[in-house]
């Protein structure tokens, strides 16, 4: 197996073990659900053990797919890092790279992780635009920059997109806020509380949850604040004026220092959403340096984030 064909698999078995599904796997590859399941067959038939108990609704890890697994993170990561290195010791890469990003996940994770792939690559320089808006969804800006980062659902459109992190959104408010008005333990109780929500233009999974098998969308019954733009609802929060529905890469700081409390998160962060964290470039158009921040974007970020990481208790392993 090739190294490209092999970080393919790996990767994609662990897509399965973490959204515990081969339909929601698929969803972050260009696959099917059924080449899905084929492709793990012939990843269990390859190592002659069963990596996964299938039910109809979901994939559960066997304890080999468990021991399998911390072993794939591994491999995946040196491989990911020996083409990064093979890319700047075969030619010392030179020249811009231009980025629109959401000015939030900007500051908070892309600007850092930037910083660190320039101290690699001395012969790089990156044009960092932050904005503070939806960021362009058909990808209108490219020609103008190399790779625009979108978070939420993809249009269908010509670009190319790059998955760079899964997105787990949950539910938060701040000690006070709960002190006040008590603790909800099923988004049922989300009437009787105050929320803090997006403007018109709100997230697709925002305020949807599982209940009785199915999808429901339930909201707080007033909401305090709304805004078009995420740090707003963040503040809000912090000030204990309601409950916010956000994503762990905007509040996991706020989490782990105990400024705001999850819910509903007793068994761990709620599976990613079918949407994540990408990046768009024009097809065919990719020039070799921005190849090399996109493997190193995806080897920061993935496949399970940092800022997923940071929160332990609440996080998958």
């Amino acid at each position: 197996m090739n190294p490209d064909a092999l970080t393919e698999q790996l990767a994609l078995f662990l897509d399965v073990l973490d959204a515990g599904s081969f339909s929601a796997a698929a969803r972050r590859h260009p696959l099917t659900p059924s080449a899905v399941a084929r492709r793990i067959d012939a990843l269990e038939r390859a190592l002659g053990s069963t990596l996964f108990v299938r039910s109809t609704h979901a994939v559960k890890a066997t304890p080999a797919g468990l021991a399998f697994a911390e072993r794939a993170k591994r491999v995946l990561a040196e491989l990911r890092l020996a083409r990064a290195e093979a890319v700047s010791l075969s030619s010392a890469p030179e020249g811009l790279i231009r980025i629109d990003a959401p000015s939030p996940f900007g500051r908070r994770h892309l600007a850092p992780a930037i910083a660190e792939f320039l101290t690699s690559y001395p012969g790089l320089d990156v044009q960092l635009r932050l904005i503070d808006s939806f960021v362009d969804m058909l990808g209108e800006s490219l020609g103008q920059v190399d790779l625009v980062l979108r978070i939420g659902p993809l249009a269908d459109t010509r670009l190319v997109a790059t998955p760079l992190a899964p997105m787990v959104r949950i539910l938060c408010a701040s000690p006070e806020y709960l002190r006040r008005r008590g603790i909800p333990r099923d988004p049922r109780e989300l009437p009787e509380h105050d929320g803090l929500d997006w403007d018109a233009l709100a997230p697709p999974y925002a305020w949807r949850f599982e209940v009785d098998g199915k999808l429901q969308h339930i909201r707080p019954g007033r909401m305090r604040m709304t805004a078009n733009n995420a740090e707003t609802l963040v503040f809000s929060a912090l000030a204990g004026l309601g409950i916010a529905h956000l994503p762990t890469w905007l509040i996991s700081e706020y989490l782990v220092r105990g400024e705001l409390v999850a819910l509903f998160c007793d068994d761990g962060l709620p599976a990613p959403e079918p949407s994540g964290i990408y990046a768009l470039r024009l097809e065919g158009e990719a020039s070799s340096r921005s190849r090399l921040l996109l493997e190193f974007l995806k080897n920061r970020f993935g496949p399970v984030p940092p800022w997923d990481l940071a929160l332990g208790g609440l996080g998958r392993t």
